[in-house]
């Protein structure tokens, strides 16, 4: 099989599979009218799905089952598990049995990630972040869509769910039809308690996983927020539709992360992980400031641009990381040390998803955006010491 070939499956396997997640953004709304949540209840909902995917990835790094098992089958067991949790809602009537349900489909989301990073990583060694771009990028429109079904209005939440709930199986089913790894797999290794945490001996790792936390920060609150943000300027609100707008231009400043993942790839298969992630941090965390410094100064237009400048970049490093772990760690645990990058990343966005909403509502917009700069500010500083230690490992090697 090619290469191209067996990228693009695995890519369209994740998105697929990954639909399970995306469906609450869709559904919240709605369901929070239909079964009357208040905004504590509505939260765990939308959290609950991040804390089981968290606890799916520290079970994977603590058995290192990435590692032991075929990652085509687990990702296959992840997206059926995912498509039967996710189908469950449908037989839901509160919030009190859909937590669970939530909580069970986020576990088996984590079995698709790790393993299909993982997966890609085989097919691919020059090329590897470009390859990890892709599929990254292909999460970022599936992350855009609710955005884009918003704008659009209309659709019933039971009928978003079924639907999810058959894409999500037939990401698990897809995945069977590639044929083997690539011409770089790792080695596999019995189930082996605590793999992935030694990981954590090797510095490089960590550096890869501080700038990790410090995207992280920032993009899902900033995913979560771009639409809100928009909405809430005056040019936008005053509108009969605003809230029509503003949906349509977040599934645009969110969706030009796709081509940022492509040329964060192409960036960092040529400069180093380093010096590509370094670039995207900058500038995400950059804008986040200029928008903070301008809020409501410049025309929508030019805002709108500014924004979707930072859905360009706030997403183009997310694979540069994965590619570091793959490059640094130790072959025999690489699966775990992706699972356990994972479960440090979306534990911070939980962080940031509860923070932001809090700064705008008790401060301002211009606060939020200052505290979202802080994650890429944490990001600049790690990967400035990666790129020395890559540096000086070149310097010695000569």
């Amino acid at each position: 099989m090619r290469p191209v070939v067996a990228v693009g499956l695995i890519a369209a396997s994740t998105l697929l599979s990954m639909s399970a997640w995306f469906s609450a953004t869709f559904v919240v709304p709605q369901l929070r009218v239909e079964w009357g949540l208040g905004a504590a209840e509505t939260s765990a909902l939308t959290i609950a799905v991040q804390l089981g995917f968290v606890v799916g990835a520290l079970l994977s790094a603590a058995t290192g089952l990435v590692d032991a098992v075929p990652g085509r089958m687990l990702m296959c067991i992840g997206g059926l598990g995912a498509a039967a949790c996710n189908a469950g809602l449908l037989l839901c009537d509160g919030v009190g049995g859909a937590l669970p349900l939530r909580i069970l489909t986020g576990i088996f989301l984590a079995g698709v990630y790790a393993p299909a990073l993982k997966e890609v990583s085989t097919w691919y060694l020059r090329s590897r972040g470009k390859a990890l771009g892709v599929m990254i990028g292909a999460l970022t429109i599936g992350s855009a869509l609710p955005h884009l079904v918003g704008a659009v209005g209309g659709v019933d939440w039971r009928v978003v769910i079924a639907t999810t709930s058959v894409l999500s199986a037939a990401g698990g089913l897809v995945v069977c039809v590639v044929r083997g790894e690539g011409a770089h797999p790792f080695p596999r290794r019995p189930v082996s308690l605590a793999a992935g945490f030694r990981s954590m001996r090797n510095r490089d790792v960590v550096l890869a996983n501080l700038g990790y936390v410090g995207h992280m920060w920032e993009l899902y609150a900033m995913w979560a927020g771009v639409g809100v943000f928009i909405a809430a300027l005056p040019s936008v609100a005053q509108r009969p539709n605003g809230d029509n707008l503003a949906a349509l231009l977040a599934f645009v400043c969110i969706g030009t992360g796709a081509a940022g993942c492509l040329v964060g790839g192409v960036l960092g298969d040529r400069w180093g992980r380093p010096r590509a992630a370094l670039t995207a941090l900058i500038c995400s965390g950059g804008t986040a400031l200029v928008l903070a410094a301008t809020y409501d100064a410049f025309p929508l237009t030019v805002t709108v641009l500014l924004c979707a400048f930072w859905g360009f970049w706030v997403i183009a490093d997310s694979a540069q990381f994965s590619a570091l772990v793959t490059e640094t760690a130790d072959p025999d645990y690489v699966g775990g040390a992706l699972s356990l990058q994972l479960a440090f990343g979306y534990v911070t966005t939980m962080v940031s998803l509860w923070l932001v909403p809090q700064l705008v509502e008790h401060v301002s917009w211009r606060a939020a955006l200052v505290a979202l700069a802080l994650g890429p500010a944490v990001g600049i500083l790690a990967m400035i010491a990666a790129d020395r230690r890559r540096a000086g490992s070149r310097a010695l090697a000569a």
